[in-house]
């Protein structure tokens, strides 16, 4: 499964980025709210906007750095990781809201299980 199956994409300062959930991300989100089933409720009953606004800004650059860190893992050229006070002077609030959705995809995409079953007649022959 490669990157693009496990991401979300976004623009931020007219550069896109992947958002992906890896292991460290998930290690991250746990330390900051306890595990990420805790992360949605935070989100959605956030005290203040300001509050809200930040939570959304601090999620959006830990997704977004996981894959320029894949790539910087992977690659000779590295890409600089995207920092919160960009995030914040380059985009707008509305764009924030939007990204929320981009968030959601990248968490789903991210604890997707992929189960295989085996063939009924395998299990199920009579031997004899």
């Amino acid at each position: 499964m490669s990157i693009e199956d496990k991401s979300a994409i976004i623009a931020v300062g007219g550069e896109q980025y992947q958002l992906v959930l890896t292991t460290r991300a998930t290690k991250e989100i746990a330390k900051r709210y306890g595990g990420l089933e805790d992360l949605g409720e935070k989100l959605m009953k956030s005290e203040n906007f300001e509050m809200a606004l930040e939570e959304i800004v601090w999620l959006i650059v830990l997704l977004a750095n996981q894959s320029v860190l894949i790539h910087n893992l992977q690659n000779a050229e590295k890409r600089e990781l995207l920092t919160e006070e960009a995030v914040e002077l380059l985009t707008s609030p509305y764009d924030l809201a939007n990204y929320k959705n981009s968030i959601m995809e990248a968490l789903m995409k991210g604890t997707k299980r992929y189960v295989e079953s085996e063939e009924e007649s395998s299990k199920n022959t009579v031997v004899g």
